[in-house]
């Protein structure tokens, strides 16, 4: 740990940077993910949904960003690399030689969920350690996350519901 002003018990910095690189692997897996997809969608809605993975993989680098900084702001060392990322992160492999756009669709609202899921945990995790800076990040994250997710799925066609049978 760096030497810092921050007022937080260094125990708590020690543990809140764990779980801050914890959940950076995740996000830096999840942006390569993204890319992925973008490069090899097809399909008729292919310019709609190559832009929004576009878009969806630069919001989650952004994420990513938030995540490190904060980790270096506790004293702490961000752990960015590829290398480590693949080593850590949590997200199921993103499954290659897909171009389907429904595929893609799917793959992504899985990844994005479970990258999500993970944040949440990490919210009450903060909160509980006693750093409610760092709960506070990874609610805004939540939430960016939860947009993304909903941008992706809205993509996939609505099942119709029938309003007479009340489902």
């Amino acid at each position: 740990m760096q030497k810092t002003r921050n007022t937080l018990p260094q125990d708590i910095r020690i543990q809140s940077v764990g779980l801050l690189n914890h959940q950076l692997a995740a996000a830096i897996d999840l942006h390569a993910q993204l890319k992925q997809t973008h490069w090899n969608v097809r399909g008729p809605g292919f310019i709609a949904i190559h832009e929004l993975f576009d878009r969806v993989s630069s919001e989650i680098e952004a994420f990513s960003d938030l995540i490190a900084e904060r980790a270096g702001g506790l004293g702490g060392t961000a752990n960015g690399t590829i290398q480590l990322a693949v080593k850590h992160s949590y997200l199921i492999p993103y499954p290659l030689g897909i171009a389907d756009e429904l595929q893609h669709l799917f793959a992504v609202s899985g990844a994005l969920a479970a990258f999500g899921g993970s944040i949440q945990e990490a919210i009450e995790k903060s909160t509980t350690m006693g750093d409610p800076t760092t709960a506070d990040l990874f609610t805004e994250i939540s939430r960016g996350v939860d947009q993304q997710l909903w941008f992706v799925e809205s993509h996939l066609a609505p099942k119709q519901v029938d309003p007479s049978k009340g489902r």
